[in-house]
């Protein structure tokens, strides 16, 4: 070799060393980059996302999916408590279904809460396990370079819902408050624990309730339970709001909702602080019973807890009723009531009640209801919404000049007192202050409400008109006229045992056969008269075209007279 060329090798050998230590850098840099996507799974950031999906880009499924494995949710259970043939509820032939004065569907108008044109774009930072989860509302300005040609391309109308998603900066820039914003959140699933959304095993109302990241879509007919990562949880429920479980006909006309738990969601469009219930007002209202005992009581029963801080979301929405009884809709939630069924945003709550808590008829089960609430509570409550002036009865002479007060309720079609000028001056004997009124759907119900507080007992025929009671001040009394047909026992689990349960007295007095019309319409020999619990095996419509809209009352004044006496009584201290 020669003396010149040995330096060439030399410098060559050293070139050739450090390309290698330069590539084994690179190599290594390109292990340790895949190293940290394998473990970070970014993929699953950028796909899954953790329910965080623009509305307009959710996958259909997510609407309309089934879930093949779904729990027998939908399966309706009959009442036991049922009269042979359907539902036992009580029938105001006198009620008009849509009082004069209020108009149709055209002027119904919604409630929406305008959604922030910024809510679109939000921050999901990064969780234990790698998805994605919003930063308690953080607003942020856009996303990467690929992200942002993607959103171009889909043009002005999806610029509210841009995603920001996580990219490897984002995972680093504001760290300690990503992992705080994921603490609560992850507080915010665990609420909800292992407890399933739905309760099923009520045989009057099914209710489901969630705590946590909830999303209700009324256009979908959908509410949905966000999933933290690590869950497991797999439910969908099908579910009508309305409490009138196992009775098909009236449920026929009721909304049915989707309750799922999920990972994936439309992303929120409006944002709440409060609860939410969530509840429908078809069936049998604009009966005033059933305004009472399928929503009134129900609904104070389900959000008085709340204390005014409710939201109110009404499926099948009729806006007379919220009309009707607006004082008493105000009196349990602070928020102008939203027609879910006209609604188009996605409403986010941390809890949310589907269904009404609801037990016996126009009654509540102290026992099973949240915070133990009773009658006496609701009877109370009524009371204070209309703003009523006596907690309690006067007691007898403790004003001499002032007589007790005796209201009559009259009706006009059916069940009517054919001798009621008899009736009152007999009343009038005794000595009572009579007042006449006729009670229903139509009636002005503050004015009506007055009127009922103002009394020490009232008395009228089965019926709907006696739901007034709910008026009544403590340790007044209700007589309850039962007509013939059998009818003791329904007229009893319709107002006797609600009004006693109130803190009222209850008298119930069960006519003769010489006390009904329905001599005028069958032999005295007939099988009517002889066994008329026979027909009750006929079914319901039978009952109540026979025994209820095709009879009135004569009632014989000599043998009610004791019973006007025992009222008497429950006025002495």
């Amino acid at each position: 070799m020669k003396s010149g060329e040995r330096p060439k090798l030399v410098r060559g050998l050293r070139q050739e060393s450090q390309r290698f230590r330069l590539l084994v850098i690179v190599v290594g840099f390109f292990l340790v980059s895949v190293t940290f996507v394998v473990i970070s799974k970014p993929d699953a950031i950028l796909f899954s996302l953790n329910g965080k999906l623009p509305v307009d880009q959710a996958p259909t499924s997510i609407l309309i999916q089934q879930k093949v494995n779904s729990p027998p949710a939908t399966t309706l259970r009959t009442s036991t408590d049922a009269l042979p043939g359907g539902d036992p509820r009580v029938v105001d032939d006198e009620a008009d279904p849509k009082p004069q004065g209020f108009k149709g569907e055209e002027e119904e108008s919604r409630v929406l809460s305008e959604p922030d044109p910024t809510s679109g774009m939000t921050e999901l930072t990064p969780n234990k396990d790698g998805s994605g989860r919003k930063s308690d509302g953080e607003k942020l300005g856009g996303g990467g370079d690929g992200e942002g040609k993607r959103m171009e391309e889909r043009g002005h109308a999806a610029d509210k819902h841009k995603v920001t998603l996580p990219t490897v900066s984002n995972y680093t820039i504001h760290d300690t408050e990503d992992t705080e914003n994921a603490k609560r959140d992850d507080t915010s699933y665990d609420q909800q624990g292992s407890k399933p959304l739905c309760d099923f095993s009520n045989f009057r109302a099914n209710v489901c309730e969630m705590r946590g990241d909830v999303r209700v879509h009324p256009n979908a007919t959908l509410i949905m339970f966000m999933e933290p990562g690590h869950s497991q949880r797999d439910e969908l429920w099908k579910i009508k709001p309305y409490p009138r479980k196992g009775d098909e006909f009236c449920l026929s006309h009721i909304t049915e909702l989707t309750v799922k738990s999920s990972k994936v969601a439309p992303e929120c469009t409006k944002y709440h602080d409060m609860p939410a219930v969530i509840f429908s007002l078809t069936g049998y209202t604009g009966n005033l019973f059933h305004d009472f005992t399928d929503v009134m009581v129900p609904l104070f029963t389900t959000a008085s807890e709340f204390n005014g801080e409710v939201q109110f979301l009404i499926t099948d929405m009729a806006l007379w009723w919220t009309i009707k009884y607006h004082t008493v809709l105000q009196k349990l939630s602070k928020y102008p009531v939203i027609d879910f069924s006209k609604d188009d945003q996605v409403h986010c709550f941390k809890h949310v009640i589907v269904g009404l808590h609801a037990y016996m008829e126009f009654t509540i089960d102290s026992s099973k209801a949240p915070h133990n609430y009773s009658m006496v509570d609701f009877n109370r409550f009524m009371r204070r919404a209309y703003s009523l002036g006596r907690d309690t009865v006067t007691v007898l002479g403790e004003y001499p000049k002032v007589k007790p007060r005796l209201l009559i309720i009259k009706r006009h079609r059916t069940r009517m007192f054919l001798n009621l000028d008899e009736i009152i001056a007999m009343a009038e004997e005794l000595g009572f202050e009579v007042v006449i009124d006729e009670a229903n759907v139509s009636s002005d119900i503050s004015k009506f409400a007055r009127l009922v507080n103002t009394v020490d007992v009232m008395m009228g025929v089965h019926g709907a008109g006696l739901t007034n009671c709910v008026f009544l001040p403590q340790n007044a009394t209700l007589i309850q006229i039962v007509p013939w047909g059998g009818l003791e026992w329904v007229s009893r689990a319709d107002f006797g045992n609600p009004a006693e349960l109130m803190g009222l007295h209850y008298k119930q007095y069960s006519i003769g056969v010489d006390e009904s019309s329905l001599t005028e319409q069958y032999p005295r020999d007939h099988e009517i008269f002889k066994n008329p619990i026979a027909f009750h095996k006929n079914g319901f419509d039978f009952i109540r075209q026979t025994f209820m809209d095709k009879q009135n009352v004569k009632l014989d004044c000599k043998r009610f007279r004791p019973i006007l006496l025992e009222a008497l009584d429950n006025l002495n201290p």
